[in-house]
């Protein structure tokens, strides 16, 4: 009996232990959401790392709303404009590796901000690179950001984006003023 009780106490012990730990692993992002501007600069250098350079995809997941969604457009092979719904496991899934393998970094050249109350909609223009020290972007593109501050912090709530093409060239207002 004795040896029981002591069995128990020392699985018990060993629980509790183990989830403490599992306590103090969890890292605080929450300066990181705390305005809008951290929350989009977080955003791009969340996905943003040199070939070899894992991503911290539990901060990137940190920055979405529950049932958030990732959205890109474009044409397909037979010239159809379609759009893609991922949630933020799915994009880690779909892109996570290529990013790793290839180097990619997403470098925000321009913003848009329109805000009502607590929703915010964002037109940020960006450029991709495979590394950070390359001159010229391989992508082009613009994501438009829709977020919500619950007035604790800045929730990502989709993110909608396209590349620019020939044919889809993005306009002056969406540039940098040079």
């Amino acid at each position: 009996m004795k040896k029981t009780i002591s069995i128990i106490l020392l699985c018990i012990v060993t629980l509790s232990g183990a989830s403490q730990e599992k306590k103090e692993e969890a890292k605080d992002y929450s300066e990181k959401v705390k305005t809008l501007d951290s929350t989009i600069k977080t955003l791009y250098a969340v996905i943003s790392g040199e070939r070899g350079v894992k991503r911290d995809w539990e901060l990137f997941k940190f920055l979405f709303k529950p049932n958030a969604k990732l959205i890109p457009s474009g044409k397909n092979k037979e010239g159809e404009i379609k759009v893609r719904y991922m949630s933020p496991d799915d994009y880690v899934k779909s892109s996570g590796k290529w990013l790793v393998e290839h180097g990619f970094f997403e470098k925000e050249i321009h913003r848009e901000v329109s805000t009502f109350g607590n929703i915010t909609q964002v037109f940020s223009t960006y450029e991709a690179f495979y590394s950070k020290d390359d001159k010229k972007p391989f992508m082009r593109g613009i994501n438009s950001i829709q977020l919500l501050n619950d007035g604790k912090r800045w929730w990502v709530i989709n993110i909608f984006w396209t590349q620019e093409t020939n044919e889809n060239k993005i306009p002056e207002n969406y540039l940098p003023n040079e």
